[in-house]
């Protein structure tokens, strides 16, 4: 078995805190930078906890995006289940400030960024606010420059992948690069956006200045670690957010020519447990299943109730249901079905248990477990195929971005896309956009593109006014039409938190397309007032 980072990562736990030890990697109980970092093996199993780190806020990362999107909805309108009540809340676009939700994201990221704070500092790297870059000075530690570098080119990556969320999900929020205590981190108040967009382009850009710059192989001792691909490919699509689609563009071009990264041969061989860190995956946050303390609970979370063990074994919570807009094909609904069997079949299935109306389900994490909650499947962050989706969103409406589409849709079995189909500017948006919704179906992508597209395609805003009297362009439009559908499908019927359509389609409005800050921030600081976000 190659040493990829996943079983590395069990190595390393294993010998560095024991056996008991291994479930619990909390910062809070994290080795700190006084007593620990004395040589480059601790700076390695420091890193290491970084990757671990990115496990925790997956379990609720799929709510704040898949959830609030038009992919997926929480069907459970008779439920009594606090759970379900929040993510209620969230589909409908109503979450309170006190949102366990909403805050156990906030926390374990944050979390995280301590763990990688603790890492960089410890390599030395600082991020100077100044310049916006990241600079190194020497350490104390029997360790060369050049591995300082290579440890803070990962850690950067971890750092401004949580950053980015971050400020995509809640707007400015705290800036927080270097190891402080509890009573400093009470000083910090919330940062602009764009202060928040620097240090994320500068951890990126010491990722990519810094990280293995080695071809992909499928036996790379490397799998799984944040490489100069990744980081581009990231980077890149900070750039697409921030409208700097020519900047993007040149990164994008780079891993295409050069990383040796590649589409599977089909759509289903990228998910499989059996292929994993394939030529497709630049990123993943890695699982390992078998009672470590490491699987992936995400596929019991999406199998559906009282299933059994015929989904999963354990039976499944029913979370992050598809919407039945994309899984079933009406007069209302033929423009939302994606047109591939294949990429149709590997993200969503369905199960039937006697008489019981039949549940549509996430399919494509689901993978064979002995312990429930502990699947071995990765959660994948940066495919190939979003690198050369992202390349024809920054090059825009020419032939070779046709062909890049293209590529995509040939491998998922479908026709190609001709000048004469896509003979406008906006038929070409319009196909660039349907083609990363079924492509990237519940990967967390899809409420990010949402909100991309609104300030740099004009793809998602309305040819006419389907809500006479409303005013509403891209995301706002996108989303009052997905709960417009859904309410007389769905939504009507609910018995427990009924809403009305009126007060439904309200929700839906860029000052609840961010979720609140966490209110326990607010009312815990005795030094500084906290703003929270408007309209909470």
């Amino acid at each position: 078995m190659k040493n990829s980072l996943k079983y590395l990562s069990v190595i390393i736990v294993l010998i560095t805190f024991g056996c008991t030890d291994i479930i619990d990697l909390k910062s809070e109980s994290n080795i700190s930078v006084d007593n620990f970092y004395t040589n480059y093996t601790d700076l390695q199993v420091g890193l290491t906890s970084c990757y671990k780190g990115m496990q925790a806020p997956l379990s609720e990362e799929w709510s704040m995006t898949e959830l609030r999107s038009d992919n997926t909805v929480e069907n459970s309108g008779t439920s009594t289940s606090t759970v379900k009540h929040d993510l209620t809340y969230l589909d409908q676009f109503y979450p309170p400030t006190t949102h366990q939700g909403v805050y156990a994201y906030w926390l374990q990221t944050y979390n995280n960024i301590r763990n990688t704070n603790i890492v960089l500092n410890a390599a030395g790297a600082n991020y100077n606010e100044t310049t916006t870059t990241i600079e190194y000075e020497p350490v104390t530690i029997p360790v060369t420059l050049a591995q300082c570098k290579s440890i803070a080119a990962e850690a950067s990556f971890i750092r401004a992948y949580h950053y980015f969320n971050l400020v995509r999900l809640y707007g400015g929020v705290f800036l927080i690069h270097e190891p402080i205590t509890p009573e400093q981190a009470k000083t910090i108040n919330r940062s602009t956006v764009d202060a928040i967009y620097k240090l994320i382009e500068a951890d990126l850009k010491n990722a990519k200045d810094n990280g293995s710059t080695s071809a992909y192989s499928a036996n790379s001792q490397d799998l799984g670690h944040a490489n100069k691909w990744a980081a581009e490919a990231l980077l890149a699509k900070v750039y697409l957010t921030l409208n700097r689609k020519a900047e993007a563009s040149v990164l994008l071009q780079d891993v295409i020519s050069n990383s040796g990264y590649s589409l599977q041969s089909t759509y289903a061989n990228v998910f499989s447990v059996n292929n994993e860190m394939n030529s497709e995956i630049l990123f993943a946050v890695r699982f390992k299943g078998g009672g470590l303390g490491m699987g992936n609970p995400l596929p019991n979370n999406f199998a559906p109730v009282n299933s059994g063990n015929a989904i999963i074994n354990g039976d499944g919570d029913g979370y992050n249901a598809p919407a039945l807009e994309i899984i079933k094909s009406s007069s209302s609904y033929t423009n939302y079905i994606d047109p591939s069997a294949a990429r149709f079949a590997t993200n969503i299935s369905s199960f039937t248990k006697g008489n019981a109306a039949t549940s549509y389900f996430v399919n494509k994490y689901m993978s064979p477990t002995i312990i429930a909650y502990d699947a071995e499947s990765d959660w994948p962050v940066l495919r190939f195929a979003d690198v050369i989706l992202m390349k024809a969103e920054a090059d825009g409406n020419v032939a070779s971005s046709l062909a890049y589409i293209n590529q995509v849709r040939v491998r998922a079995g479908l026709a190609v896309l001709t000048s004469t189909n896509v003979n406008t500017i906006a038929n070409f948006e319009k196909a660039l956009a349907s083609e990363r919704r079924w492509e990237f179906a519940f990967e967390n992508q899809r409420w990010f593109d949402i909100m991309r597209f609104t300030t740099t395609m004009s793809t998602l805003s309305p040819s006419t006014d389907q809500f006479p009297g409303l005013k509403m362009q891209g995301a706002e439009y996108v989303m009052k039409k997905h709960l417009n559908n859904m309410w007389s499908k769905l939504y009507s019927g609910f018995t427990v938190l009924p809403i009305p359509l009126t007060q439904l389609l309200s929700n839906a409005n860029p000052d609840r397309f961010l979720l609140p800050i966490p209110q326990y921030e607010i009312d815990t600081n005795s030094f500084i007032t906290i703003q929270q976000n408007p309209s909470y």
